[in-house]
């Protein structure tokens, strides 16, 4: 009997690592929970980027490891983060005027689903335990530039990357870019469809297609 071959594509880190291709000199970006998180261990040498989080912290540092934890240093996630010579600190509502405000240049948000005109839904499966939606409705809307990075698939296989969303959205046609562990695609607008940009190493165009349902160039 023949055995399925699962395709390998890019890990986690390596998913964050593209994202973080995206950073340009100077940006202001908010980073969610999830694989978002680990940009800020991948900004290139040399570049400057200020990482923002809503609950009031201007200037993340790198994920830290075990023995570099401090339990008062937390983003949004309530995941621990640390700080740098120049994180500046602020209340929550200083952090939701930035972003409303259209100063945050980037962010990078993890998906439970994207449709194929750009729709997000990131904040809620309904009938499971959640934290609530944080401040993603307001990313999505006060965000020049939003990428998505997740899984291509959820656990049961199914696609994530579809033509309608199917759980409460967090924005509609938000998405400029999204990042998974089998592909990048991307639009140059929101009134444009989706384009297979690139496919991670070893993974080709066709099997991209087999497990996605949503449709692109």
């Amino acid at each position: 009997m023949a055995t399925q071959i699962e395709i390998e594509g890019w890990t986690r880190d390596q998913m964050a690592a593209r994202a973080a291709r995206e950073l340009k000199d100077g940006y202001y970006v908010n980073l969610g929970i999830g694989i978002p998180t680990l940009v800020a261990n991948n900004i290139p040498a040399g570049m400057t980027v200020t990482l923002q989080s809503e609950n009031g912290m201007l200037g993340i540092g790198p994920f830290p490891y075990e023995d570099e934890v401090d339990p008062d240093l937390i983003n949004a996630g309530k995941q621990t983060v640390s700080e740098l010579p120049q994180t500046a600190y602020f209340g929550s509502e200083q952090s939701f005027a930035m972003i409303r405000g259209g100063h945050i240049d980037l962010a990078v948000l993890g998906a439970m689903e994207i449709s194929e005109n750009g729709d997000i839904a990131n904040w809620m499966i309904p009938g499971k335990m959640i934290k609530g939606m944080g401040g993603a409705m307001d990313l999505v809307a006060g965000v020049k530039r939003i990428i998505v990075v997740m899984e291509h698939n959820a656990k049961d296989g199914s696609p994530k990357f579809i033509p309608e969303c199917t759980l409460p959205l967090t924005g509609k046609n938000v998405v400029d870019m999204i990042i998974t562990d089998l592909a990048v695609f991307e639009r140059p607008d929101h009134a444009s469809p989706f384009k297979l940009l690139e496919t991670a190493p070893g993974v080709t165009p066709d099997e991209v297609a087999a497990k996605t349902t949503a449709r692109y160039e």
